[in-house]
């Protein structure tokens, strides 16, 4: 189940703000909402828009929730994810049409809230004091310019450094002793002479995550302002080591998602910067290579940027049209806010929690017999924490293109990084009248 998170996570940059394109708040669209209260009394029936594994936990647990308290009914439809964001922009702009709660992917939340800021309801009054508790990152992606929550954050997409250990063993690399990119790369040219295999696989029509490596620096797209920063000194250095790596003869290029997956099956790479959710699809995917793969923190630049970044997750919100807004509430408290329901989820659903106290149960403590014992999902929950917040704006789609173009010029033609990042700066900029930074 986790391979569909994660494919979701791969596909998802362009539909919802496509979705948004030319959509602007209507004058006959509904306020924030009602005002939630902290410890209302929760009646009646909500509706919930969700799809594939998310709409089984909420399935799951919404039974639950109604055992435990009489007179409520949680009704949780599965709408299919090619179709969600149009559904969800078309209720948005004609302020009727959605359900009392509705899960959003995290990359889209800012894209939400700049087109829609009344679009839904201020969660604070029930998680408000709670944000200690969340994913600082997802926090921030799910609160507007007025400092409310107002996407709850729900499943992180904590990014951590899959590799091979019979490859660097092969190598006589210590995998340990590798801090930088820089000796990331000097040990991929170690493992590729010793064993005629590449140091990474990358979708570099896609983008070969680079918006990985910028966010692992603090940065993104856009900056606070709102200014284009694709062409920022930390966009020119994690294009560079896509560059340096192309010519290095250490990447192999895989196009789409089955290829990625293919790839790692076929052990043609020796390590995998990925999301927590790549544990499922290792271990759905290749049984074969258990005891063949350990995980450990991102390589940094320097001392400034953090040993992980993001990639995927998701979080769920209540429409400002919400029906019954305080039972969605309620609800929502009861999947997020909970450490026993979050951990569920994790284990039956593959959703690695944005609620911090919930990695602490006993689960996250166990040894993975996949990856030699080592306790995986305990390395993914310390670097949770430590996940930079970045800016996401209404034009992530349109930088995401253009930056797509540029790592196409500069790792599959040559070109240099910095032109390739500046023309993809202007191309936004001439797109979106949005200035660039600087």
């Amino acid at each position: 189940m986790m391979k569909r998170r994660g494919m979701l996570a791969l596909a998802m940059g362009a539909v919802a703000t496509i979705a948004l394109s030319g959509c602007a708040f209507g004058g006959g669209a509904p306020t924030s909402g009602e005002a939630l209260k902290a410890d209302g009394a929760a009646t009646g029936t909500i509706t919930i828009w969700s799809w594939d594994v998310a709409a089984t936990a909420l399935k799951r647990l919404g039974a639950d929730y109604e055992k435990a308290h009489k007179g409520t009914t949680i009704k949780v439809v599965d709408i299919g994810y090619d179709n969600a964001y149009d559904k969800i922009s078309v209720g948005l702009q004609a302020g009727t049409g959605l359900p009392d709660m509705i899960t959003l992917e995290t990359d889209h939340n800012q894209s939400y809230l700049t087109q829609f800021p009344k679009g839904f309801t201020d969660l604070s009054p029930v998680l408000g004091d709670k944000k200690a508790d969340f994913d600082p990152f997802k926090w921030a992606t799910g609160t507007g310019k007025d400092g409310a929550l107002r996407m709850a954050p729900w499943d992180s997409g904590t990014v951590g450094l899959y590799y091979r250990t019979d490859y660097f063993q092969a190598a006589g690399v210590d995998a340990s002793a590798v801090k930088t990119w820089d000796d990331l790369v000097a040990a991929g040219e170690k493992i590729k002479a010793a064993t005629g295999h590449t140091l990474l696989t990358a979708d570099l029509s896609s983008g070969g995550s680079l918006s990985m490596y910028l966010q692992q620096q603090g940065a993104g797209y856009f900056d606070e302002k709102g200014d284009i920063t694709v062409n920022s000194p930390d966009a020119v250095r994690a294009l560079t080591l896509l560059q340096t790596m192309q010519q290095k003869g250490l990447i192999k290029n895989a196009k789409g998602w089955d290829a990625s997956v293919t790839s790692a099956k076929d052990g043609d790479s020796a390590v995998t910067p990925e999301a927590v959710w790549w544990i499922g699809t290792l271990e759905g995917e290749a049984p074969e290579l258990s005891g063949k793969y350990a995980v450990r923190d991102l390589p940094v630049f320097d001392g400034s940027s953090a040993p992980t970044s993001n990639n995927g997750g998701s979080g769920l919100a209540i429409p400002a049209q919400a029906k019954n807004p305080q039972l969605a509430a309620d609800f929502m408290a009861y999947v997020l806010a909970n450490s026993a329901n979050q951990s569920s989820m994790m284990q039956k659903e593959g959703l690695f929690p944005a609620y911090l106290p919930a990695l602490k149960a006993d689960f996250f403590e166990q040894p993975s017999d996949y990856f030699g014992g080592q306790k995986v999902f305990q390395t993914f929950a310390g670097l949770t924490p430590k996940i930079p917040s970045i800016t996401f704006t209404s034009d992530q789609s349109v930088a995401s293109d253009a930056v797509t173009n540029a790592v196409g010029a500069a790792v599959l033609n040559g070109e240099d990084p910095k032109k390739a990042l500046d023309d993809a700066a202007a191309q936004i900029a001439n797109s979106t009248g949005r200035k660039i930074a600087g």
